[in-house]
């Protein structure tokens, strides 16, 4: 059986099957809405359902499965070439400790296969319980022959915490991708803020090597925040491209060292204080759903176009584990 869903205030309509999300039937239908966890967390892909009584209500579009036809009023709705996912098993190339509670993880694909995706993008890991965990992938869309992927410590983590300790290099993943509505717009001009805490540097490093691989030529700032200057795991990195010209660095620690000299308090706030008006100006914010949820309520207040925010907000997985 299935349901027809029609967009409000449009001439769009796509069929949905009993049991679907919407949101999986109108990427299926080849449109786009705006996603992040599909868990039902981080609130990205929430829009509005017309009840009975023609009323639109709130609804997570990740979340909602009709049971009758219906007709839905999302945020966003983009017209785009159907998603065409792949399942690899990965083979595990290097493992290194970026930070205390970061690993990085590099994957190699099969001999001849490339992964295709946008930069910002993310791909989920299979694990053998069924379950699957979102991480984002690290390295530019250039390098497709295998991902890199920055994984957190979490204690108590099924990945994280258990499964990470037992992978040795040679052992096989199995991963799914691309997945994910966060990524580079390129037909924009206006100047690019990058905001990041923790781990969701990882989206943004791939959006910077892009950008220099294809030199582009917009400007670009990057606000990476962080609890004290251990998390900022690959500050070098960041610095060195700062050095290069590519994109200003600002790193804002909301912990910080008795030896630190540089900005802090929260990532959003420093992003505010450099930028009273926001209006000109793409924004990419991609970490914890506090920070990415402050952001774009502030940074709209502050004349940021609402279509010119986009966020990627890494949530945890039964409590325990971040989503990516």
């Amino acid at each position: 059986m299935s349901y027809q869903i029609s967009v409000a205030a449009s001439d769009i309509s796509f069929d949905c099957n009993d049991g679907e999300s919407v949101l999986d039937a109108a990427e299926r239908a080849g449109f786009a809405l705006p996603y992040s966890c599909r868990k039902g967390v981080c609130s990205e892909c929430q829009g509005g359902v017309m009840n009975a009584q023609g009323v639109i209500e709130k609804a997570l579009m990740c979340c909602v499965r009709p049971a009758a036809n219906m007709t839905i009023a999302p945020r966003k709705i983009e017209k785009r070439e159907r998603i065409v996912r792949k399942k690899l098993d990965a083979s595990v190339f290097r493992i290194t400790q970026a930070a205390p509670d970061v690993t990085v993880l590099q994957l190699r694909l099969p001999i001849g296969v490339r992964a295709k995706f946008r930069a910002g993008q993310y791909l989920q890991v299979h694990l053998d319980d069924e379950t699957v965990r979102n991480y984002s992938m690290a390295n530019p869309p250039h390098q497709s022959d295998g991902v890199h992927l920055h994984v957190r410590h979490v204690p108590g983590g099924r990945f994280s915490d258990d499964a990470l300790k037992e992978l040795a290099v040679g052992a096989k993943l199995r991963i799914e991708l691309p997945y994910g509505e966060f990524f580079f717009r390129d037909e924009s001009e206006k100047p690019v803020i990058l905001v990041a805490t923790g781990t969701g540097f990882a989206p943004v490093k791939s959006i910077v090597e892009d950008a220099i691989k294809r030199k582009l030529a917009r400007p670009m700032k990057l606000y990476w925040g962080a609890r004290r200057k251990q998390d900022l795991y690959l500050a070098d990195l960041a610095r060195k491209w700062h050095d290069e010209g590519h994109v200003e660095f600002i790193p804002v620690l909301s912990d910080p060292d008795d030896d630190w000299t540089g900005r802090a308090g929260p990532v959003h706030r420093a992003v505010l204080a450099d930028h009273p008006s926001l209006d000109e100006h793409q924004v990419y914010a991609c970490g914890s759903p506090a920070m990415t949820s402050a952001a774009r309520d502030e940074f709209t207040q502050a004349g940021l176009p609402e279509d010119e925010f986009f966020c990627d907000a890494f949530v945890q997985t039964n409590a325990l584990e971040p989503a990516a």
